[in-house]
């Protein structure tokens, strides 16, 4: 038997660095450990000191064996011991048994040592004053805490980033002095620091083989000349670059002290990688609710030198055929701010109406923070409308074909406060969409049209496994009648992306020959609970519900509902999801079911 008594005083953390590497091991705990712990420990404790000894799949074969494990696993107890603050540990290493010798580790862990108050020495030169408080705040380190070996490494990490936010980049750590006392049972750190020169930015240097222009990349850079480096503005640098789409990789790095100009300001480094300039892709959908078609894009990126996208479509289907081409303009005039330019011919073949129509676009769109936006612009659409349309004073079935001239102003916003694009299990998402909109030729009529959707999420337990979710959605046409609007502007309900089990706006009233009537207002909401099953699946019940109103307020007396199951599967970039929803108020018309495939959540 060898027993060990730990009462020395430590001018480092070496050992401590050991257990870190064991602490959190992935694998899943086996029947058998290297070797028993014993001794009076908390869980915690005698948990980690388990998972650092590791496990075995066989026995040890006789007693020589189980002493070498006995000793191993002392010496993973003590790495464990010393990073958690107990410094004057006893431990044993024990074997009992003859013919089924067993290893043990006898533990007294002692009492825990805690912090003393840390310092900072500063290898010249010092930076100035108010960074040194600063470095000295972001410690983190508060006096009589366990004096953990995790906790100080970490305490230094701080260090750095808090010099490297105030302007020193450069700072580095030189090797850190731990004492620790016996006689006053603390630890106490001194980090010992260069800081290196305060560092002001200078101009952009782009390095890329493709046809960017380096002057509108230097124009999207979020500093001035002279100005004292922050990672903030140069990561969003990197992230503007990022955004447009078009490089299949994009670095942005400051260069070295040999590279300080004149000024003394210090350049960054932008190099890009340009994904392939032009692509051909070809696509076909089926959807016995939405529509089935084939599609075929050819995109032109990079086109102008300044991270541009030009997009030509063609595509055929059932509901919205059309050709067109859409030219996407990055940080146009202003960072965060995207011009987008549209021209297409459409023809819409609905259950409502059939629409034969040219379409002028032009947006601009304003990113807020990571993933939020608004954006406003107007829209020219001019042609042939062929509708069956409802009249409320004859109370009888009309067609209308008709020449029409819309112009509509456009302003809508996205406000996104969850934590997933994809797959949310915490926060809210708001989008509002307003229009106002003049209709010229064989009828004139002004009016505006506007809508909202709020999604919330919600998880259950600390890991997201189980979460909720819910959706509501509100439209409101004021200023014109279920008449006089065009049919594409009014409001329908059903299908994968609303009140799912129900066909293509196939929620709501409609006419004799079972063609659906849009309506002046919209309801919908939908609840949703999610549930992880494993690493990859997860499930899914859900209840949708929607209405159709004729009036400016949304009308609830007429609310259909459909409830339903799904499944997921969780990939890295998101869930691919399949649901299977059941009209409750099914009608003529009505599939008893429908089923939707798609990649992300429902909402």
């Amino acid at each position: 038997m060898r027993v060990r008594r730990y009462r020395w005083a430590s001018s480092g953390l070496a050992a401590m660095g050991v257990a870190c590497l064991w602490l959190g091991h992935p694998e899943a705990a086996r029947a058998d450990p290297r070797a028993e712990v014993r001794g009076d420990l908390s869980a915690d404790l005698r948990t980690r000191l388990v998972q650092a000894i590791g496990e075995t799949d066989d026995p040890p074969g006789n007693r020589f064996e189980a002493r070498r494990r006995a000793r191993a696993a002392m010496e993973s107890a003590e790495a464990v011991l010393r990073s958690e603050g107990y410094y004057q540990s006893i431990l044993e290493d024990i074997v009992e048994g003859e013919e089924t010798p067993v290893a043990i580790v006898s533990v007294q862990p002692g009492a825990r040592f805690a912090l003393a108050p840390a310092t900072i020495q500063w290898v010249a030169p010092e930076p100035e004053t108010e960074v040194i408080q600063t470095a000295q705040a972001d410690i983190g380190l508060t006096p009589g805490d366990p004096g953990r070996a995790a906790e100080v490494v970490a305490a230094e990490g701080r260090i750095i980033a808090s010099l490297t936010r105030e302007g020193y980049p450069d700072a580095a750590t030189r090797p850190r002095r731990v004492v620790v006392d016996h006689a006053a049972m603390t630890v106490q750190p001194t980090f010992n620091i260069s800081s290196g020169a305060l560092v002001r930015l200078d101009g952009v240097r782009v390095q890329t083989r493709g046809p960017t222009n380096p002057d509108w990349v230097a124009n999207l850079a979020p500093w001035s000349p002279g100005q004292r480096y922050d990672p903030e503005l140069v990561g969003e640098l990197e992230r503007r670059l990022l955004e447009t789409g078009v490089y299949d990789g994009v670095a942005v790095a400051l260069t070295g002290p040999d590279q300080t100009t004149a000024d003394g300001n210090r350049p960054i480094v932008v190099t890009l990688t340009d994904r392939p300039r032009k692509i051909l892709e070809a696509g076909a959908t089926f959807s016995t609710a939405d529509g089935s078609g084939v599609e075929g894009l050819w995109t032109w990126y990079n086109r102008f030198g300044r991270a541009d996208t030009l997009r030509f479509q063609a595509r055929i289907a059932n509901i919205d055929s059309r050709i067109g081409a859409d030219l996407s303009l990055p940080h146009w005039r202003a960072p965060g701010q995207t011009l987008a330019l549209s021209a297409a011919v459409v023809n819409e073949d609905t259950d409502a109406y059939i629409r034969t129509a040219g379409v002028l676009s032009a947006d601009l769109r304003q990113r807020l923070g990571k993933t939020s936006w608004y954006s406003y612009g107007v829209g020219l659409d001019f042609g042939r409308y062929n509708e069956s349309r409802f009249d409320p004073l004859t109370q009888l079935p009309v067609s209308l074909d008709r020449d029409l001239a819309i112009f509509t102003g456009r302003a809508s916003a996205y406000i996104d406060q969850s934590n997933d694009p994809l797959n949310p299990t915490n926060g809210w998402r708001l989008t509002v969409n307003i229009q106002p909109t003049a209709v010229a030729g064989e009828d004139t009529i002004l009016f505006l049209r506007s809508e909202a959707q709020a999604t919330t999420y919600r998880s259950l337990d600390s890991r997201a496994r189980t979460v909720l979710a819910g959706r509501i959605r509100l439209g409101s046409i004021i200023g014109g009648n279920e008449l006089s609007v065009p049919s594409d502007r009014l409001f329908y309900s059903g299908g994968g992306g609303s009140v799912r089990g129900y066909q293509y706006q196939g929620v709501g009233p409609r006419l004799p020959d079972n063609t659906p009537r849009g309506g002046i207002s919209l309801f919908e909401v939908s609840a949703e609970v999610r549930r992880d099953l494993g690493k990859n699946f997860g499930a899914v019940a859900f209840v949708d519900a929607g209405a159709i109103g004729f009036d400016e307020t949304p009308d609830f007396s007429n609310l259909r509902y459909s409830v339903g199951i799904g499944g997921r599967y969780n990939l890295s970039f998101g869930p691919i999801r399949a649901d299977i929803a059941i009209p409750l108020d099914k009608r003529d018309g009505d599939a008893s079911f429908q089923v939707y495939v798609s990649i992300g959540q429902a909402f």
